[in-house]
């Protein structure tokens, strides 16, 4: 089903029902409905009756970690609105561990003391409840956006519920500035190492700027604030038995509130330290949430970003500080040699998808690492044309996508390495400029991006029909190339 913009009052059927229906309840968002959230749920709502902030907290098996992020909140809450009615709400995805148990009991307590919260700053309310709906970190976050419209919020925030360095000025960070400065959306600018979140930096950063015209460091973070009119807005997408919803939530979040028109900033919140992945299992399927969605997001929005040619820097609020991140060990001949064995495996894809240039850029590369010292470079220009290419690819629906994206790995191998190599003796602010200068790329040539989107005719998609692959090649031989990878 496409991304509809919705009317005032306008409520959708379900799917099979196809005629839309007048909503009478004003203020209720037209997706809302009594099979989204339980009835003991709703009967919680209605003795809350409003509230001024919730805060969401998506969860799934999170028992050992979820209490210290239900303290912090309340923390935070207590401490930086202590003059707002606010609510903590947990949607669980069917924990079988005891996640809803410490969800519903976890508190400050006697410590509001040496937390330096106020004995007289008001207790958020709770909600804790298993969502109904597709498996997925969409399904949840779709039941937080339900809960904040009901209650009429001014201001909504999520946070992962897997956080282990969470505090409580986070929620200052990516509320205050809807609260107090008028903002709608806030996305978290976290303290990495220059090694660390290299599907971002690479792609996801760069894309996003020079699409939709702002400098958002990290649009496909874990942690939000956003206003209570865009929690509507979110909640009256029909989205939500998307492959996006399901996989993409967070990049679809940012990418709706920049086509949306919405006040965009971001906020400080330091190192995020979480409950570790093995890359050898994740990096896949990862890399093939984030850039699948990315790219049927674009897809989707291809008139909306068609005209924009600069890019803005969003407000950051917070005070930056000098920090040490927690190191990443990364192998860059084993990254080249993955990239080798890609060559070898996906050189007849790759003819198909990329264009001249960009072939002669890779084929150059390779040819440039055998007879220099340097090893394997992989420009930025080229790699801004390669992932252009690959976006192409994805819309013109030519190529399997599974197959697509899986194929699409080895080149980002490539890229990384290059990165690593670069940024190797250089400082935290170096790095950073050399990951700007992605985004700088990205922008200067989307002149190319749009001559090639014309060249292959590239058809307009609804949502629903842009698939995102999860199963692909095994991703035995990903471990140990980054024995640490975020997003």
């Amino acid at each position: 089903m496409a991304v509809l913009r919705f009317e005032a009052g306008v409520t959708w059927k379900a799917p099979g029902m196809l005629a839309p229906e007048v909503n009478s309840q004003e203020g209720v968002s037209p997706t809302a409905n009594h099979e989204l959230l339980p009835e003991d749920v709703l009967f919680q709502l209605d003795e809350i009756g409003s509230a001024d902030i919730l805060v969401g907290i998506p969860c799934f098996n999170n028992e050992e970690t979820i209490g210290n992020v239900i303290r912090a909140v309340e923390a935070g809450l207590r401490k930086h609105f202590p003059e707002k009615k606010t609510v903590i709400c947990v949607s669980d995805g069917g924990s079988a561990d005891r996640t809803l148990a410490v969800a519903q009991s976890a508190e400050i307590g006697d410590d509001w003391r040496l937390l330096l919260v106020s004995a007289d700053s008001p207790i958020p309310k709770r909600l804790a409840f298993p969502y109904s709906g597709l498996p997925g970190k969409g399904s949840a976050f779709r039941s937080i956006f339900e809960v904040a419209s009901r209650l009429g919020v001014q201001a909504c925030g999520v946070v992962d519920s897997d956080l282990r360095s969470i505090t409580p000025y986070w929620l200052d960070r990516i509320l205050s500035p809807i609260v107090h400065h008028g903002n709608d959306y806030v996305a978290p600018i976290y303290a990495r190492h220059k090694f660390d979140g290299t599907i971002t930096n690479c792609i996801a950063f760069p894309v996003t700027t020079a699409l939709y015209g702002a400098r958002i460091r990290q649009p496909i973070g874990g942690e939000f604030g956003l206003s209570g009119e865009l929690a509507k807005t979110y909640a009256s997408k029909d989205v939500w038995e998307s492959d996006v919803a399901k996989f993409g939530i967070d990049i679809w979040m940012t990418t709706v509130a920049l086509v949306e028109g919405a006040k965009v900033a971001q906020g400080i919140l330091g190192a995020k330290l979480h409950d570790a992945k093995d890359p050898g299992k994740h990096l896949g399927p990862m890399f093939r949430q984030v850039v699948g969605s990315l790219f049927a997001l674009a897809g989707q929005y291809r008139n909306d970003w068609w005209d924009i040619d600069t890019a803005t820097s969003p407000p950051i609020f917070g005070f930056p500080a000098a920090y040490s991140a927690e190191p990443i060990k990364v192998s860059v001949p084993r990254l080249t040699w993955k990239f080798v064995e890609g060559y070898v495996k996906h050189q007849a894809l790759w003819t198909q998808v990329l264009s001249e240039e960009s072939l002669h850029g890779v084929q150059t590369a390779v040819g440039d690492a055998a007879e220099t010292t340097r090893g394997l470079v992989l420009d930025v220009d080229t790699w801004t044309k390669i992932v252009y290419d690959f976006l192409i690819a994805y819309n013109s629906r030519r190529v399997d996508p599974g197959t697509l994206i899986d194929s699409m790995i080895p080149l980002y191998f490539a890229r990384t390495a290059t990165f690593i190599v670069e940024v190797a003796d250089a400082d935290l602010d170096d790095a950073e400029a050399r990951i700007q200068e992605n985004a700088d790329a990205a922008l200067a040539l989307k002149s190319y991006l749009k001559r090639r989107w014309r060249e292959e005719s590239v058809p307009d998609r609804e949502l629903a029909e842009q698939e995102v692959p999860m199963e692909g090649e095994s991703p035995e031989g990903m471990v140990g190339a980054l024995e640490q990878q975020n997003k």
